[in-house]
């Protein structure tokens, strides 16, 4: 089915459409609206998969799988629910199948957006751009110690942003478990760098 031109107009018109509206005007034969929704997530989809990968190209070869595979399963997509999220989850899913097959490094974070358990942002004490990027690797470092559960969590919900609830509806938990696994997940990475900063004060002072 042909969309009609007032359709293809309103799909020109990106700007307020909403995405149970292109997810139906897909299913209907409009890839115009589907292009929507590409460009809509593509980016943030990208960099979540570079987040958990660690190599940009595999990234880009992972978000395109997630949107072929959203694509052909959208007549099962219940349009009562949120697209996005279940985009995310599409793509996280694809991402941890990855990791898990030991293909890739552990994602890459910036430590300014670590929280500590108490839900405070765990600051870098030095904004020297050099000091900063030691303090990236650390970071990649830690993240690479935790759990995938606990790591995928702190991507999602401290390095990238996302709310609770979305955290939940990307990985299938319930939002009470997110908020567990990110206490847990937060403390243990606390506890590792502390550690380590213990552990490089008595090499300096034994030095």
């Amino acid at each position: 089915m042909q969309p009609s031109s007032t359709a293809r107009e309103a799909v020109d018109d990106e700007s307020g459409l909403n995405d149970a509206w292109l997810v139906e005007r897909t299913r209907r034969g409009d890839q115009a609206a589907f292009g929507v929704l590409v460009r809509r997530y593509e980016r943030k989809l990208i960099r979540v998969m570079a987040r958990l990968v660690r190599d940009p190209e595999v990234a880009r070869d992972l978000a395109q799988e997630t949107f072929w595979r959203v694509y052909n399963r959208l007549d099962r997509f219940d349009t009562g629910r949120r697209f996005g999220p279940w985009l995310f989850r599409v793509g996280v899913n694809l991402g941890l199948d990855h990791l898990r097959r030991g293909r890739s490094d552990p994602p890459h974070g910036s430590l300014d957006r670590i929280h500590g358990d108490d839900g405070a942002p765990f600051d870098p004490p030095d904004p020297d751009p050099r000091v900063r990027a030691e303090l990236a690797q650390e970071v990649q470092f830690i993240l690479a110690q935790l759990p995938v559960a606990y790591r995928t969590i702190l991507v999602l919900r401290d390095l990238e942003g996302f709310s609770s609830s979305e955290v939940a509806a990307i990985v299938g938990r319930r939002e009470a478990t997110i908020r567990w696994r990110l206490s847990k997940a937060r403390e243990k990475f606390r506890q590792i760098w502390e550690r380590r900063q213990d552990a490089a004060r008595e090499a300096a002072t034994d030095g």
